[in-house]
């Protein structure tokens, strides 16, 4: 009988990943399934490891590819890691030993360092050793003194019970009720794959409305990592741990990662899905006006342009 799979890799992509990430991912050790998902339209790379899932998603789109992996994983525990960032090689033997001494967290988030893409150096410098999950210390935030320290600093769940702003209707207003020690995103976190996929599985459900299927081409990172914590809600619950020190997780930072976007139809379809949220209403009106300045910037630069081509003929 095959040992059971401790966790899972779940990676969208269109297979344009360079040999050096390939090669770092496969160096992960451990019960570690990896599940690489491609477009309908491209060629997967053959890949000579029984560790590595191939599989097509129905449509193109981080979404929709990446959720395909996560409906497909079979592991404890999941992470979702993008085709151009790094994991620590023995970060499965850092899982258990936290589970075991935290068995009611839903989550682990690693520590993740932001490295400039031109930081190659940097980026493929030898890891630190892992951290002894049983000597650190548990702390309900970060303190200023502690910030070089190894510490588990506790993830509450976000506080989705906030009251809605009305403030939040006016174009000016910004958000503040994302602030603090809790966390909305999914990505490069360790989730637990009971609560996680079931979750998974009901925002599927909810995006399909008759005939119509109501999928964000993209964004399923803040929209899960919300989503979950919405499904399984409890006020002031604490779901985890937040890993500092010395980095677990490479986040390669380029132009693509930088460029502004709106979250917006993924925000409503949170807002759609738990009404009784205020939360979600604060993120949806922000995301709205968001989108809203973008489009009236793609539009004011496209006329500057044209103007500007004018006077030059």
């Amino acid at each position: 009988m095959a040992n059971p799979i401790l966790l899972s890799i779940i990676t969208p992509t269109r297979g344009n990943f360079t040999d050096y990430w390939l090669a770092q991912l496969l160096a992960i050790q451990g019960a570690v399934e990896f599940i690489l998902v491609y477009p309908p339209e491209a060629t997967p790379r053959v890949i000579d490891d029984l560790r590595v899932k191939t599989l097509r998603s129905p449509y193109k789109g981080e979404l929709i590819q990446r959720s395909t992996g996560l409906v497909n994983a079979s592991g404890e525990y999941m992470l979702a890691l993008d085709d151009d960032d790094f994991l620590h090689p023995q970060v499965a033997d850092l899982i258990p030993s936290y589970f075991e001494q935290y068995p009611e967290s839903w989550c682990l988030r690693l520590c993740k360092r932001k490295i400039p893409q031109a930081d190659q150096a940097l980026i493929r410098r030898d890891w630190d050793a892992l951290p002894q999950i049983q000597q650190l210390q548990e702390v309900r935030r970060k303190e200023a003194n502690q910030a070089a320290a190894e510490i588990l600093q506790q993830v509450p769940i976000a506080p989705l019970d906030n009251p809605f702003k009305l403030s939040a209707l006016w174009l000016n207003t910004h958000r503040t009720d994302h602030h603090g020690a809790h966390i909305e995103n999914f990505n490069n976190i360790v989730w637990k794959r009971s609560l996680a996929q079931p979750a998974l599985l009901d925002l599927l459900a909810s995006s399909r409305s008759g005939h119509f299927t109501w999928m964000p081409f993209w964004s399923l990172d803040r929209l899960l990592g919300l989503f979950v914590q919405a499904k399984f809600f409890q006020s002031e619950q604490v779901i985890g741990h937040w890993l500092h020190g010395s980095e677990q997780v490479r986040y390669v930072v380029g132009d693509w990662k930088e460029e502004v976007r709106t979250m917006f139809w993924g925000d409503l379809l949170l807002a759609r899905c738990f009404p009784q949220y205020g939360y979600f209403w604060n993120l949806f009106w922000d995301q709205l006006w968001v989108g809203v300045k973008i489009s009236l910037r793609h539009q004011l630069s496209r006329q500057l342009s044209r103007r500007l081509n004018r006077k030059a003929v």
